[in-house]
C-alpha cells in the first residue's frame, strides 16, 4: 500500500463519525427542544422518526438515480455533508414550529443517505480484500455516534443546547471536507454511465446478493429496536427492583458504545473464519439473547443485567459491517454503491416496523417479555444465510 492508501481508511472512518453525528444530534437536546418550542412527548417521537423517514426516502432516490455510481462518491459525500450540516442548524432558529422542526430533521435524514451508505461504497472501492475488516471500522464509527446522544444528556445542563447543534454541524463540515480532499476515487471503482431505474430490482436477481440482503434485513429488525429500547429496559428493571441504582443515560451510552469495538473485532475475526460464518455466529448469539431476555429482568442483580445487555450489544451490531461486505461483494461493480444504498433503505424501513411493534406490545403485555419478538429477524436472517455461498 502507498502512503496515500494507508491514510484512506482512517480518513473515511473519522469523516463517517463526524458526519453521522448529525443523525442523533437532535436526540441529545430533546428536552431543551421541548422547553424552547413547547413540544409534547408525541412531538419528540415524531422528530426522531422524521430522521429515519428522511434517510429512507433519501436512499430510495439516491439508489434510483444511482448517484454514488455515476458521480465521484467523495463529492457526493461532501455535498451531502454540507446539506446535512445546514439542515441540522435549521432547528436552532427562533420561533420554529413543530412542522418546521420535522422538516429540518427529515432533510437531515435525507442528507445522511449520501453519507452512511456512500462511505461504505468508498471503502469498498479501496478495499476488495479485507472488506469486512474495513467496514468494521466504518460501522464502529456509526455506533459511537449512535451512543453519543446518551452522553450528551449529561452535558447539556452545562452546555447550551444550540452549541451542541453548532458543534455537530461543524464537525460534519470538517468530515465532508476531509473526504473530498484526502480520499479520491478508489482503484476498484467502476463508474456507472447513466441512471438505471431497473437497478433496484436488478440487484435482487443475484441469488447470493439476495441471501446476503435478507440476512441484513433480519439483523436490522433487531438492531435499532434494541438500541431504541435500552433506556426502557433499564427503566423496566428499576420499576421491578426499586432498590437498584442505575444512571440510565450513562449506562445506555456504555451499552451501545461498546458495540463499536465489537464491529472492529468482528472484522478481524472474519478475516480468519470467513465473513459469512462470522456474521451467522453473531446473528445466532444475538437471537439467543432475545429469547432469554425475560429471565434476566426477573433476577435481582444489577451486574447481571448490565453485563447481559453489554453482551447482547456486542453481538447485535458485530454482524452489521459483515452483511454490508457480503452485499458489496455480491453486487456488480458498476452498481455497488446503488446496491448498498438499496439495502440501507429497506433495512431502515424495517427498523420502523419493529420499533412500532414493540411500542404496541408494551401497552398490552408484560414489558419483560416483548423483546422475544426481536428474535424473528435473526431467525429469518439465518435461514437466508444458508442460501449464500460460503465466502
Amino acid at each position: 500500500m502507498t502512503k496515500s492508501t494507508n491514510r484512506v481508511l482512517p480518513t473515511i472512518v473519522f469523516a463517517q463519525f463526524c458526519c453521522t453525528s448529525l443523525w442523533f444530534a437532535g436526540n441529545g437536546v430533546m428536552n431543551d427542544l421541548s422547553s424552547a418550542f413547547h413540544l409534547n412527548s408525541d412531538a419528540l417521537a415524531n422528530l426522531t422518526s422524521a430522521v429515519q423517514f428522511g434517510f429512507i426516502i433519501g436512499t430510495l432516490i439516491f439508489s434510483l438515480l444511482t448517484l454514488a455510481d455515476r458521480f465521484s462518491p467523495s463529492r457526493v459525500f461532501f455535498f451531502s455533508a454540507i446539506a446535512g450540516s445546514v439542515f441540522n442548524l435549521g432547528i436552532i432558529l427562533e420561533n420554529n414550529s413543530l412542522a418546521l422542526l420535522i422538516v429540518f430533521r427529515f432533510l437531515t435524514g435525507f442528507s445522511l443517505a449520501g453519507i452512511y451508505p456512500v462511505g461504505m461504497k468508498i471503502a469498498a472501492d479501496y478495499f476488495q480484500k479485507g472488506l469486512g475488516k474495513s467496514l468494521g471500522f466504518l460501522v464502529g464509527a456509526l455506533v459511537i455516534g449512535t451512543a453519543f446522544p446518551h452522553l450528551l444528556k449529561g452535558m447539556t445542563d452545562a452546555l447550551p443546547w444550540r452549541m451542541v447543534l453548532l458543534f455537530t454541524s461543524g464537525i460534519a463540515l470538517i468530515g465532508g471536507f476531509l473526504m473530498l480532499v484526502l480520499v479520491p476515487d478508489g482503484p476498484y471503482r467502476k463508474p456507472g454511465q447513466k441512471p438505471d431505474f431497473k437497478a433496484f430490482f436488478k440487484v435482487f436477481k443475484n441469488e447470493n446478493f439476495r441471501s446476503a440482503a435478507f440476512g441484513y434485513f433480519g439483523h436490522m429488525w433487531e438492531l435499532y429496536a434494541f438500541w431504541s429500547f435500552v433506556p426502557l429496559m433499564l427503566t423496566t428493571y428499576l420499576n421491578r427492583h426499586p432498590g437498584a441504582q442505575l444512571n440510565i443515560p450513562m449506562i445506555s451510552f456504555l451499552i451501545i458504545a461498546l458495540g463499536g469495538p465489537a464491529c472492529v473485532l468482528g472484522g478481524y475475526v472474519s478475516g480468519k473464519f470467513g465473513i459469512q460464518k462470522t456474521a451467522a455466529t453473531a446473528l445466532g448469539i444475538s437471537c439467543f439473547c432475545c429469547l432469554i431476555s425475560p429471565f434476566v429482568f426477573h433476577i435481582e442483580s444489577e451486574v447481571l443485567l448490565i453485563g447481559f445487555l453489554i453482551f447482547w450489544s456486542l453481538f447485535v451490531i458485530a454482524d452489521s459491517p459483515l452483511f454490508s461486505a457480503l452485499v458489496a461483494e455480491n453486487a456488480s461493480p458498476e452498481i455497488k454503491g446503488t446496491a448498498l444504498t438499496i439495502i440501507n433503505s429497506i433495512g431502515f424501513a424495517i427498523t420502523i416496523v419493529s420499533i412500532q411493534l414493540l411500542n404496541m406490545l408494551k401497552e398490552s403485555f408484560d414489558e419483560t417479555y416483548i423483546y422475544t419478538v426481536l428474535a424473528i429477524g435473526p431467525i429469518i436472517g439465518l435461514a437466508a444465510l444458508y442460501q449464500t455461498k460460503s465466502k
